[in-house]
């Protein structure tokens, strides 16, 4: 029988992944926003074939930059995750999911770890050593 790892070895495992995972959200963010520009970004949307392009840009720009943000932060940590799990769904869904495994093939490796590093944020939680739980921790204080 395995033993659990101690709460604070997870919430130090919990950081790094929302780190890593914030950051390169942030990266593909900068890079639609920056990089290709909106109208670059909502033209390749539009040559994927990806519906209602420009607001599809605009979103995966959007829960990207500002949902990496969060992450890296810890802040908003469900709300940014589920943004963040909608807009992979839609770019496995819209582009990937028929090209294969393979990034080097524009297959949906990528968006799926993403996906499920969101969806594990969302479901349990930014950790102890995010802003979610310092807000929490004042407002249990404040109320009791």
């Amino acid at each position: 029988m395995t033993r659990p790892l101690p709460a604070s070895t997870g919430d130090v495992a919990v950081l790094v992944a929302r780190i890593v995972l914030g950051l390169v959200l942030i990266a593909h963010g900068l890079q639609k926003l920056v990089s290709y520009g909106f109208a670059g970004t909502s033209a390749s949307f539009e040559k994927m074939g990806v519906p209602l392009a420009p607001v599809s840009a605009a979103y995966a720009t959007l829960a990207e930059l500002g949902g990496g943000i969060l992450l890296v932060l810890g802040a908003a940590t469900t709300l940014a995750s589920a943004l963040i799990v909608l807009d992979m769904l839609g770019a496995f869904v819209l582009v990937h999911a028929s090209k294969g495994v393979f990034v080097d093939k524009g297959g949906f490796e990528l968006v799926a770890v993403i996906a499920a590093g969101a969806l594990l944020l969302a479901a349990f939680g930014p950790g102890r050593f995010s802003v979610d739980h310092a807000l929490a921790g004042r407002k249990a204080k404040a109320s009791a």
